[in-house]
């Protein structure tokens, strides 16, 4: 089993924890972690863009000149894809990007991106994060002692005061262990986790 140094907000060595191999020491599955991220990425497109059809474009209803005898080429509306100011033929509509995965795919997915922080070197435990009132300074002094500038935070549950301080430090983020995902994972250096956040992801993927 994969063994971690517990720290404390000061950076100080506390103790050490045993993380569960089926969590944090299993090979990487790289494809799943791609997919994973691919998948995370197409939820955040909004889908919102469109285009007009002949049928939406307005104008189109006389026929622009006579069929025969102008040495024009035949025209029957000047909504036509082909002409300038005309409707789209084939453009984008709403549509909705998310992709599907099953639930044993995402579950591999997550704990082959905590495995490889765990065997980097980049997995950072705390015995406890707390925070009286929201201010940033005590979160910037916490990163400066971990020696973890930019992090992905992982709280057992939602924690105010933790999210109000962290949120306007550059390159860190804060979430819970029902928000933690791969791309976020992935995305930052340094991985840090309470106690509680290790124990319930454990619980949750093991």
């Amino acid at each position: 089993m994969p063994t971690v140094d517990v720290r404390n907000m000061q950076g100080g060595m506390v103790g050490q924890m045993q993380l569960a191999d089926a969590v944090f020491g299993i090979e990487a599955n790289e494809h799943v972690m791609h997919l994973a991220v691919v998948r995370h990425l197409a939820a955040q497109r909004s889908g919102t863009h469109d285009t007009k059809t002949r049928a939406e474009v307005r104008g189109g209803g006389k026929k622009p000149w006579r069929q025969k005898g102008t040495g024009r080429a035949r025209a029957g509306s000047r909504v036509s894809p082909i002409w300038r100011g005309g409707g789209i033929t084939f453009g984008p509509h709403p549509r909705s990007y998310k992709l599907d995965m099953p639930k044993k795919v995402r579950r591999l997915a997550l704990r082959s991106a905590l495995s490889t922080k765990a065997q980097n070197g980049q997995l950072i435990v705390l015995d406890e994060l707390s925070v009286d009132a929201p201010k940033t300074k005590t979160i910037v002094a916490m990163l400066q002692a971990l020696e973890a500038e930019k992090a992905l935070i992982v709280t057992c549950a939602v924690d105010q005061n933790v999210f109000l301080s962290a949120r306007n430090i550059p390159g860190v983020t804060v979430v819970d262990t029902n928000s933690a995902n791969v791309y976020e994972v992935l995305k930052h250096k340094s991985l840090i986790l309470t106690k509680d956040a290790v124990a319930k992801l454990e619980e949750v993927l093991a």
